[in-house]
């Protein structure tokens, strides 16, 4: 039977080592993500939302783009090695992007190259980043480690952007992703500490043709997976637009600043890390999580799209925070405890591919509204796509049982 606790997967040497160094990598992360919406929407554009929705479809376009041999890759490469390569790439491209803007020679487009070599290194990192948790824990504690990564990446979103919003006043946008990349050390500097005798390792995939689609092939089969992947594509490619909902709102409705701006992102982070400690309480994940976090995302966008002020509409943030992560945490453990070990790299980043690869036609459509009808239209989106996912959840719950 696996231990009691909330926390009690940092008992582990090797899962505190890497949540320490995780915590201040996803908090430079988080910064760079402020920095670059606010860039785009107020610095080399004209509150242009469509242009922050070009930017996040290049960002998540290659989650989908590359999802057949982002999977192969978790599941036949050594993940320690991998990640290193993965957190140098990011590493390096943040501190390009930073010199160029400290420089003053950043154009739009160069926000639009940066954020596709972004999404292309992240493509590769997400998979392997999500399975590698197996290693460090175990599969008892799995559940429990992966809420905790959660909260440590939810932490780092109210901590981050409250941060870049400071720095953005005080000294400038460039410096937010200079810090980015020194914060890839923590993390690098981690996986390095990892006692390799505690590690417990996946087991790979044998390389065989038709490898890459055979985790196509194995979601298809799977009823259940293929009704978290649908959910997951609702919400994640018209739900998950946090950078346009929370910038136009900011800007065109509530007419705030950067320090403003970031105080947004991060309210919305309680809300995340409520989410994620509640996954982390919980024994074992359950489906009927995925339809209340569904139901209550649609009705945490609806709140926000009538919040008639700044505050309520921070307060409905929270709502939302809440329901993202119950959904994410939930689909991500039961997908990877359902799953054979040889099989859970393809298929997180098939995960990956429905719920992040959707937004290059998401985040587009939703910026145009947003622009056109206004934000709270956009949100309204967000709210249609929470309530489609989750009458999709009470279809699958009231069909018959199947085999396998």
């Amino acid at each position: 039977m696996p231990a009691a606790g909330t926390f009690r997967s940092l008992r582990n040497f090797n899962y505190r080592v890497w949540a320490a160094g995780a915590l201040v990598s996803n908090t430079g992360t988080w910064m760079q993500r402020a920095a670059q919406d606010w860039l785009v929407l107020t610095e080399l554009t004209r509150h242009n939302a469509s242009a922050v929705g070009v930017v996040m479809a290049l960002q998540f376009g290659p989650q989908l783009l590359l999802m057949p041999w982002t999977g192969f890759a978790a599941d036949h490469f050594n993940q320690r090695r991998l990640l290193i390569a993965t957190q140098a790439t990011m590493g390096v491209l943040a501190l390009s992007l930073g010199l160029l803007t400290v420089t003053g020679l950043l154009q739009l487009w160069h926000v639009y190259a940066f954020a596709f070599l972004f999404g292309c290194a992240a493509a590769f990192d997400a998979p392997v980043r999500q399975t590698f948790v197996t290693e460090l824990v175990g599969d008892d504690d799995l559940s429990n480690a992966i809420a905790l990564n959660s909260t440590s990446f939810n932490a780092a979103r109210m901590i981050g952007p409250a941060i870049a919003g400071t720095v953005i006043a005080s000294i400038g946008t460039g410096w937010a992703f200079l810090l980015n990349a020194a914060s890839f050390m923590a993390v690098l500097g981690s996986l390095a500490s990892l006692r390799s005798s505690e590690l417990r390792p996946n087991a790979r995939a044998i390389r065989a043709k038709g490898g890459m689609t055979e985790g196509f092939h194995y979601v298809w089969s799977r009823p259940d997976l293929r009704a978290i992947m649908i959910m997951l594509f609702l919400i994640g490619t018209f739900g998950l637009n946090f950078p346009i909902f929370i910038s136009t709102m900011a800007v065109t409705v509530f007419h705030t600043d950067a320090r403003g701006f970031g105080l947004l992102s991060s309210t919305m982070a309680i809300g995340t890390i409520s989410g994620a400690l509640l996954a982390a309480g919980r024994a074992q994940p359950q489906f009927v999580s995925l339809l209340l976090g569904a139901a209550t995302f649609g009705t945490g966008c609806t709140l926000a799209a009538l919040a008639p002020s700044y505050w309520l509409f921070a307060a409905a943030l929270v709502v939302i925070g809440i329901a993202a992560l119950t959904v994410t945490n939930t689909s991500n453990s039961l997908m990877q405890l359902s799953t054979e070990p040889r099989m859970r790299g393809r298929v997180m980043a098939l995960r990956l591919g429905v719920a992040l690869g959707g937004t290059p036609i998401g985040a587009p459509i939703v910026g145009w509204v947003a622009d056109n009808l206004g934000p709270r239209w956009a949100l309204g989106v967000g709210a249609a796509a929470g309530f489609a996912a989750a009458l999709v959840a009470v279809r699958a719950m009231s069909a018959p049982a199947s085999g396998d």
